[in-house]
């Protein structure tokens, strides 16, 4: 099949990215407070009375120049985007339509200068899977499809055949596993990298996304300054965080845990076929991904430390399992479960399973224990800092056929 041309790149070089950022030389795309404002802006312009397209377009490309031409092109992308969708809300109960447009605006952000094409492709990732008519109901379907046939036929018919046919696959198919989907994917992003970034802007914005805080629980908290306190300081009292303990929410902590898993084979998948430096945009989506996730993962702990599990030797307890788990190598591989060892099989035993409603009971048992949360938290923190410090790590015996623990 034919792909788009891969542009030739300038060698990248290695940055370190878990600690702040004050240089402009690349964008914080992990920020969580950020995230929250991006969100407003966007669904204030979203609830207006009339809706400001152009506005919306300005936000996705950060103020950058656009011709009128490919203007026009996106704000009818955004009049189709806005029927299909409609009113549909996401499990947190925001509105669907800002999934797409947040993306977009994460990939430009990333890219010194998005293409027209990659920007279309972020918009309507999710057009093939979930704007089909059994989500939508055959009317609103038929007439949403009837304006996304119109504006097809104002796009260059190369570029619409290289449209149709990214969609096709970014789009997981009913008898996918997580693993093959990605695989298959990376297949073609061989040729095609960038949807390589249209794949890790799609997973960033979900992964911020699993909160709707007024601002992130752990901002002005230094983590790992807390966990030295808790590990060394006899006279240290505990973490105390602000405020009373949160509503419940629909996405609870384990279910966020299951987030981060993908997150992981995502990112080890990418790491196997050297796809992680392949453009500077897509280096540094795969840093903001790690990062979005690392810090995701702080949170869990200071929750769990702050409201559930106060005592400080039973936090000290849990970081000593953790730290000597990953002194021996077992966080860096896919394990068996093995008595004695909580941390062993953590994968095959709460978060791989292609049935759902099994993985759904194996993550309710997961909350439960927040024991073992605080340790497969601080278990995925200690793998995304590898990802970030060592520029070759993977999971071991993370394949796209599957996870395959050793013996």
């Amino acid at each position: 099949m034919r792909s788009t041309p891969v542009p030739g790149h300038t060698p990248l070089r290695r940055y370190a990215l878990w600690t702040p950022r004050s240089s402009d030389d690349q964008p914080e795309i992990h920020d969580l407070n950020d995230f929250f404002r991006l969100s407003a802006i966007l669904n204030m312009q979203l609830s207006a009375k009339s809706v400001g397209k152009p506005n919306i377009i300005s936000v996705i490309y950060g103020q950058r120049e656009i011709s009128p031409q490919d203007s026009q092109l996106l704000q009818s992308v955004l009049e189709y985007l806005g029927t299909a969708y409609g009113e549909s809300r996401r499990k947190l109960g925001s509105l669907a339509l800002l999934h797409p447009l947040r993306a977009a605006s994460l990939l430009a952000k990333a890219s010194d200068e998005p293409s027209t094409l990659d920007l279309l492709t972020e918009l309507l990732h999710d057009k093939l899977e979930d704007l089909t008519p059994d989500e939508l109901g055959k009317q609103r379907w038929k007439e949403s499809e009837d304006q996304f046939q119109a504006l097809l036929k104002t796009i260059d018919p190369l570029d619409e055949w290289y449209l149709m046919e990214r969609l096709e696959w970014l789009t997981r198919q009913p008898d996918d596993t997580y693993f093959g989907y990605i695989g298959r994917l990376l297949d073609h992003a061989e040729q095609t990298p960038s949807l390589v970034a249209v794949k890790l802007a799609d997973r960033l914005d979900n992964t911020l996304d699993m909160r709707i805080d007024l601002r992130d629980p752990i901002e002005g908290v230094d983590f790992f300054a807390t966990m030295f306190q808790v590990g060394f300081v006899n006279s240290y009292s505990g973490y105390v965080p602000v405020g009373p303990h949160p509503q419940p929410s629909p996405l609870n902590g384990a279910q966020r845990l299951y987030q981060l898993f993908k997150n992981a084979v995502l990112l080890s998948l990418i790491r196997q076929r050297g796809l992680d430096q392949s453009t500077e945009g897509i280096l540094t989506l795969f840093n903001g991904l790690t990062l979005a996730s690392m810090k995701e993962a702080q949170r869990t702990v200071l929750h769990i430390f702050g409201y559930h599990l106060t005592e400080v030797s039973k936090q000290r307890d849990l970081l000593m399992t953790a730290m000597t788990y990953a002194q021996s190598g077992g966080m860096d591989r896919v394990t068996r479960p093995r008595e004695g060892q909580p941390l062993d099989g953590l994968f095959v035993s709460c978060f791989d399973d292609s049935d759902r409603e099994i993985r759904d009971h194996r993550l309710d048992a997961l909350y439960e224990d927040k024991e073992l949360m605080v340790l497969a938290s601080l278990a995925f923190i200690v793998i995304f800092l590898s990802f970030l410090d060592e520029p070759t790590f993977s999971i071991a015996d993370m394949t796209e056929a599957g996870i395959l623990p050793r013996e």
